[in-house]
């Protein structure tokens, strides 16, 4: 019987250990699950406004000059408006619906492909254009990056985060670079050292606020690049937001 009882134990704790492994997988599928449950309430209020707040850091921990921060909104066909203070304290205005959009410059608004062609789409203005075509809603990217989060677990402190794949920090590393950051016409070779994480905050089922930080190294211009960028999204009015969209950007982007 002691022998028997001997025998018996290895099997229980493999066992015991397969039951945590599975218990603990179906924990952090249930997160990425809430997470996306929130992100899709928020997709279906029809309209929801954010602040988008960027901070870069250079090697060695140093500050970057910062980006203002971005205001978003977004109403139930799907229409963005962006704005954001500049240094010279005049507003950048944009709009973005689908894959088409619309910035307002000194001479008017202008459409994506319109600024994309002045100066080879290489200007301040084009690469705002490059940046603005690959924006993602809020609701959306929330989603995308619950997916492409290797596993997400509850912090201390309530938020839930993880790392994100290697693809998706390549991805978010390449954004805004264009075809030809690598000098010469070439399309620039892809990052290097690509990593990046996630935090999502929710109250109530409800997505309040998430952030996102991709390291790495990337060519542009020829000249390499260390980043170090730490994106911050929150939430509000959501359901209540309101806003009118100028006739002449309407034309740009219908």
């Amino acid at each position: 019987m002691k022998h028997q009882n001997i025998q018996a134990k290895p099997i229980i704790l493999v066992a015991g250990l397969a039951l945590a492994t599975g218990c603990l997988l179906a924990a952090e599928a249930d997160l990425k699950t809430e997470v996306k449950s929130a992100a899709k309430k928020l997709a279906d209020k029809g309209n929801y406004s954010w602040t988008s707040t960027t901070k870069s850091e250079a090697a060695g921990g140093q500050q970057r000059p910062q980006m203002a921060p971005m205001t978003g909104k977004i109403d139930k066909e799907g229409c963005i408006l962006v704005t954001m203070k500049r240094q010279d304290d005049t507003t950048f205005e944009a709009v973005v619906k689908g894959e088409k959009l619309a910035i307002k410059t000194d001479e008017g608004w202008q459409s994506g492909a319109e600024l994309q062609q002045a100066a080879g789409g290489q200007g301040r203005g084009g690469f705002m254009a490059r940046g603005l075509r690959n924006m993602k809603p809020p609701a959306v990217q929330a989603a995308d990056f619950a997916d492409k989060a290797k596993e997400l677990k509850k912090a201390a402190d309530g938020y839930y985060g993880g790392d994100l794949t290697e693809d998706a920090a390549k991805e978010l590393l390449a954004l805004g670079r264009g075809a030809r950051g690598g000098g010469g016409g070439q399309a620039p070779p892809p990052p290097v050292g690509a990593k990046a994480t996630v935090k999502f905050w929710l109250k109530d089922g409800a997505l309040v606020k998430y952030e996102y930080n991709v390291q790495g190294k990337v060519t542009f211009r020829d000249q390499e690049r260390e980043v170090n960028r730490t994106t911050t999204v929150e939430l509000k009015d959501v359901g209540t937001t309101k806003f009118e969209v100028p006739e002449e950007a309407k034309k740009k982007v219908s």
